[in-house]
């Protein structure tokens, strides 16, 4: 009879997992099966209210904080320093329907599950605003205001593509008027598909995540001479593409080298012009992401790269400008969480292995205020960032078991 009412449980729990993914789901729907809910938009805010509706049904207590973020918790635990478990749920455009949705439903199955028991441990779910760099050029903006690595000064510099500023667009949307700034916390933990292929590949269930890369990101303007493509010889020319090309394989190169350390370089943006097909290119902007898990690593690819730009410019005799748009540094998740997430998967006999994130999350901004730790369940063909991205909600079944486990052994 027990194990009929277990297998029953489980039934339920997959059934609820689902129920509220699929409310989630068609929120900014494309054509293209993938999802547009950029930060602070329409789309975005249905998808907190969803969230809020959901746990309201649920009997939680809802609050949203003076930026936006939607947190969740017990009536009783309402003011009780707690972990906090959560993750975003803006995307990039066109982008999946599985990334940090997953954690935000999944902190919630877990509060539920808490609640249901009767288990005293504080714990709270949060949705987060503006993960995602797409809208504002700027990743975890909101977990970032909350842990202060953000400040409300910077947001008029945070522009999206219309030109509004995020400080106008929070204030158009009645945000600003409270507090956003956390107390002090016992723990976050975030679950997450990893968004590459190492656990696919491997077939292994689950991931304890022990470091978070950090990027280094630059633009690099070229500058040659736009010319008639017939009439120009070819030793006359100042052609800002072919000198660009040299440059994006030099990095390509450059991230090969260095990726025994995890480390990755990639040109992932060009603009070009005139982009005309009768003329020399005169003009060229590239945008290049440079990140990894050791800052020594990143370093050198980052002097490398310098080098290369300048006798690769010098050689053709064209000028450059390379500016740095961004810079963070990797961040170290906790090790006792990282233990212990491995003990409960050991117990719960589910297989695992410790792995760096190669993407960032909300997770790095809590690092050094509070243990940190991190969760990876595995997407098809680690497709992410694209409408194909899928995962397996029993993934995430099995991802909240060893978090639930782990917060029971450490809090009771």
């Amino acid at each position: 009879m027990k194990i009929v009412q277990k297998v029953e449980k489980i039934y339920n729990d997959y059934k609820i997992l689902g129920e509220w993914f699929n409310k989630f789901s068609t929120v900014g729907r494309q054509k293209t099966g993938g999802v547009t809910r950029l930060a602070y938009s329409s789309e975005e805010d249905e998808m907190h209210r969803i969230f809020k509706d959901i746990s309201e049904d649920l009997g939680f207590a809802v609050e949203t904080d003076g930026v936006g973020n939607t947190f969740v918790g017990l009536q009783k635990n309402k003011n009780k320093r707690c972990y906090l478990i959560g993750s975003h749920l803006d995307s990039v455009p066109n982008g999946g329907i599985y990334d940090g949705v997953l954690g935000v439903i999944g902190g919630l199955l877990i509060l539920k599950w808490i609640k249901d028991n009767n288990i005293d441990i504080p714990v709270k779910v949060v949705a987060f605003r503006c993960e995602e760099s797409s809208a504002f050029g700027k990743a975890t903006i909101g977990s970032g205001l909350v842990t202060g690595k953000v400040k409300e000064e910077e947001l008029c510099n945070f522009k999206n593509k219309k030109g509004e500023s995020l400080k106008d667009i929070l204030k158009s949307k009645g945000f600003l008027t409270k507090s956003y700034k956390l107390g002090e916390l016992e723990g976050y933990i975030e679950i997450h598909i990893e968004q590459g292929r190492v656990l696919w590949d491997k077939n292994i269930e689950l991931g304890i995540v022990t470091s978070i890369a950090a990027p280094k990101r630059f633009k690099l303007s070229i500058y040659g001479r736009q010319d008639h493509s017939g009439a120009t010889p070819m030793m006359m020319r100042k052609d800002a593409l072919s000198t660009a090309s040299e440059v994006i394989l030099e990095i390509e190169k450059l991230g090969r080298v260095e990726s025994i350390y995890s480390t990755v370089a990639t040109v992932g943006e060009i603009y070009e012009t005139p982009n005309a097909l009768n003329v020399v290119p005169g003009f060229v902007e590239l945008g290049i992401d440079i990140r990894g898990i050791e800052s020594k690593s990143i370093n050198r690819v980052v002097s490398e790269l310098k080098n290369s730009i300048k006798r690769i410019t010098d050689k053709r005799g064209l000028n450059y400008k390379l500016t740095m748009t961004s810079s963070s540094e990797p961040v170290k998740l906790d090790d006792t969480i990282v233990k212990g997430l491995k003990r409960s998967s050991e117990k719960l006999k589910l297989s695992c292995i410790e792995m760096p994130s190669g993407a960032g999350h909300d997770a790095m901004e809590f690092a050094d205020i509070t243990k940190t730790g991190m969760v990876f369940i595995p997407c098809r063909e680690g497709i992410s960032h694209n409408p194909k991205e899928n995962a397996s909600l029993k993934q995430l079944y099995n991802a909240c078991k060893i978090v639930c486990e782990y917060l029971k052994e450490v809090s009771l």
